[in-house]
C-alpha cells in the first residue's frame, strides 16, 4: 500500500521525506490556505502550479499534484492542466468530478474529462499517474443509499477511461471500504482520517493508496493558533518549547 503524505510547500515536503516517505502528494486546500484563500479553485491554476513547482524544484522524490477539478469544465481545459502539471515536474495528478459547492459533473462529461487527461499525459510521453476522484459520498443530490453505487459506477468508468487509481473520499467505515475495494476494478485511494481504519487495517482491506488531504496543514495551523492564543491570553511560551524544531536541525535539513 502506498502512503502519500500531503505537502503544501517545500518545507513540509522535506519534513515528510525526513520521516522516510519515498513519494508525496500535494494538498490543494493546504496550498490555498497557505496563500490566505479558501479551498475550491479560489486560487488560479497558475498560482497552484507555481506552488507545485516550488516543491518539485527542491524535492527529489515523485510528487503527485492535487489539481482539484482540473481548472475548467471542458475536457480540453483538463488536458491543458495535465500538460502544465507535467511541465511543473509532477509525476501524477488528482482530478475531481465535482466543482466546489456544486453537483457532481454529469457522468458522460466526467468520464470524458478523465479520458482527456489520460490522452494528454500519454501524448507527453512520460509516466504519469492519474488519480480520478469521485465525490459521490458527499453529493447532496444523491440519496444516501445511492452513493455507494454511484461511486462504483464512476470509479469503474474512470478506470476504463484511463485512470490509474480511483480516489473515494468521505468514507471511513470498514464495511463501505471493503465493498468499494471489491466493486471498483482499480487500485483504491482512501483518505486517512482519525475515524478511518488504521493503515494496517486499510492494507488488509485491500486499499492500495492512502492520502491525508489538508489534515497535516490544518494541524499545523492549529498549532499556530494555539501558540498565538497562549501568547495573547497567558503571556507564556510553552507551546514553542514543546513543539518547536531546533533551528540547527532545520538548517541541516534544508541545507
Amino acid at each position: 500500500m502506498l502512503v502519500l503524505p500531503n505537502a503544501w510547500d517545500a518545507g513540509s515536503a522535506r519534513i515528510f521525506i525526513e520521516a522516510g516517505f519515498k513519494a508525496l502528494a500535494t494538498t490543494s486546500a493546504g496550498i490555498a490556505f497557505s496563500l490566505g484563500y479558501a479551498d475550491g479553485e479560489r486560487i488560479s491554476r497558475d498560482e497552484m502550479l507555481a506552488a507545485v513547482s516550488r516543491i518539485t524544484r527542491r524535492i527529489d522524490v515523485p510528487i503527485t499534484a492535487d489539481m482539484e477539478a482540473g481548472y475548467g469544465m471542458p475536457p480540453n481545459a483538463v488536458a491543458e492542466t495535465v500538460r502544465r502539471v507535467i511541465d511543473a515536474g509532477a509525476a501524477g495528478m488528482n482530478l475531481e468530478d465535482r466543482m466546489e459547492g456544486k453537483r457532481l459533473i454529469d457522468f458522460p462529461l466526467a468520464v470524458e474529462r478523465v479520458g482527456a487527461a489520460r490522452a494528454a499525459a500519454d501524448a507527453a510521453g512520460v509516466p504519469f499517474v492519474l488519480n480520478a476522484r469521485t465525490d459521490a459520498f458527499e453529493a447532496q443530490e444523491l440519496r444516501p443509499e445511492e452513493r455507494l453505487a454511484e461511486a462504483v459506477r464512476r470509479g469503474n468508468a474512470f478506470r476504463q477511461a484511463g485512470a490509474d487509481s480511483v480516489f473515494v473520499p468521505f468514507v471511513g467505515d470498514h464495511g463501505t471500504i471493503e465493498q468499494l475495494v471489491k466493486l471498483i476494478r482499480a487500485p483504491l485511494n482512501i483518505l486517512g482520517t482519525p475515524n478511518a481504519p488504521s493503515l494496517k487495517e486499510m492494507a488488509a482491506l485491500g486499499v492500495r493508496r492512502i492520502t491525508f488531504g489538508s489534515a497535516p496543514m490544518r494541524a499545523t495551523l492549529g498549532l499556530i493558533r494555539r501558540m498565538a492564543r497562549e501568547w495573547n491570553e497567558k503571556g507564556t511560551y510553552a507551546t514553542l518549547e514543546a513543539y518547536g524544531v531546533p533551528f540547527a536541525d532545520l538548517q541541516k535539513l534544508f541545507g
